[in-house]
């Protein structure tokens, strides 16, 4: 364990997140990070939320590496990533499925912000050292649009503006059954799950949650299905995931939340980041408006379930 802090009485009440940021030298969104990835615990429980206050005497553990300082990240010339939009500003990026947002465990080489920094070098200074430019993202094996920050004051803004659910975002997927209703509001605060930390639950302790749903289109063979838009008004780890599941609906291909059975084949998990909306942050007078197609894997999904082959007698 390579943090281990008996509270003081000076720091009882305070929370969790700050209690960390003091201890390591972190910053905070690497010390949400932390906190998302289960390697906070208070009194040997994983910390599933970041305002919980501490007590003197607690026990807090972070199960890191002190951090010296973020290396400069190394540039990647020789990774394709597909660029939609690019001003001074702004950079909205398509994301190929299996390409990872930014280093971590397992990934430190190979990624999107190493891309873009052979591109846009300028980058390298904003927002995090370790994630320069990246204002929100995408799960690896999630597809489609994402927007970066260019500059300073647009990182800033863009950050402000996903925080006060400004930016409209839109994503397709294909659920197993059918639901009820052809639209409604998920509301259902998520956290860390405390038996599988790697994994996100809906808790009464998590963070404010919340996903509209509009069906768009039913299959019944060769098992009930439903293509579904999803918005999200609150940006949280695996929310369309998490949600969908919670109303026993889980997203196709998911292995993660009960989405993988033999009756559909899929290549992935069935989930594209399918439109973007937002005002420009630098230009507000300016509204910038972006579709992403399916990719062929997904879409090869779609055409199979609206042109089943006919059963043999």
């Amino acid at each position: 364990m390579a943090y281990t802090e008996v509270i003081p009485s000076a720091l009882a009440g305070e929370r969790i997140d700050r209690v960390v940021a003091m201890i390591s030298g972190a910053s905070r969104t690497k010390v949400t990070d932390w906190l998302d990835e289960g390697l906070v615990m208070c009194n040997d429980v994983v910390v599933t939320t970041r305002s919980r206050r501490v007590a003197e005497g607690d026990v807090v553990v972070i199960d890191v590496e002190p951090d010296f300082g973020p290396e400069p990240l190394i540039a990647e010339p020789g990774i394709t990533v597909p660029i939609v939009y690019v001003d001074d500003d702004v950079i909205v990026i398509d994301k190929p499925v299996g390409l990872v947002v930014h280093p971590g465990a397992g990934n430190a080489t190979g990624t999107l912000v190493q891309a873009m920094l052979a591109v846009y070098p300028e980058i390298a200074t904003i927002g995090e050292p370790e994630r320069p430019g990246v204002v929100h993202r995408l799960d690896k094996d999630t597809s489609g649009l994402m927007i970066m920050a260019r500059s300073a004051e647009a990182y800033s803004e863009l950050s402000a503006m996903l925080a006060e659910h400004e930016v409209e975002r839109t994503y397709l997927t294909l659920v197993w059954g059918i639901p009820d209703a052809g639209s409604g509001l998920i509301d259902a605060p998520i956290g860390r799950s405390t038996r599988e930390p790697t994994k996100m639950v809906v808790s009464a302790q998590g963070r404010d949650a919340r996903t509209r749903y509009t069906v768009l289109e039913t299959f019944e063979d060769p098992v009930p299905c439903a293509l579904v838009e999803c918005r999200l008004e609150t940006g949280r780890t695996h929310q369309i995931r998490v949600h969908m599941a919670a109303i026993e609906h889980s997203v196709v291909g998911d292995d993660r939340y009960r989405g993988v059975r033999s009756s559909i084949e899929t290549p992935r998990i069935f989930l594209h980041s399918a439109a973007l909306e937002f005002d420009h942050p630098v230009r507000p007078d300016e509204r910038l408006t972006f579709v992403s197609e399916l990719p062929p894997d997904l879409a090869a999904v779609l055409e199979r379930l609206r042109n089943p082959r006919p059963t043999e007698e």
